[in-house]
């Protein structure tokens, strides 16, 4: 069992930067690949980065790509989401999910993949 706890949500101007945490506990250590996801109200579930957790190699949803950063700190089980040039459009609850599937990396994470997930984290973007 692996859980997940996400902070760092909150409410910023277009343009400004939050950066997201998600805390792993557990078993940890078969846990193959880490996530974001975020959900607008009244819109599907939509997979925005993910990582391996062996190899580094990383993905990323278009709509987010050079303006989102996912990365990982091992040594303490913590895993990040980077986010400037933030916009409304980025407004929604954003989860952290893991994995002890493969990932493929070539596309953006898919929800159906990440058997483990956090409670979410509130991100506001104001124009």
């Amino acid at each position: 069992q692996v859980q997940l706890v996400e902070s760092g949500g909150g409410s910023v101007q277009a343009g400004g930067s939050l950066r997201l945490a998600c805390a792993t506990f557990g078993y940890t250590w078969s846990i193959y690949g880490m996530g974001w996801f975020r959900q607008a109200p009244g819109k599907e579930r939509e997979g925005v980065a993910s990582i391996e957790t062996l190899g580094g190699s990383v993905s990323y949803a278009d709509s987010v790509k050079g303006r989102f950063t996912i990365f990982r700190d091992p040594a303490k089980g913590m895993l990040y989401l980077s986010m400037d040039s933030l916009k409304p459009e980025d407004t929604a609850m954003y989860y952290c999910a893991a994995t002890y599937k493969k990932l493929d990396v070539s596309i953006p994470p898919m929800a159906e993949d990440f058997g483990y997930w956090g409670q979410g984290t509130q991100v506001t973007v104001s124009s």
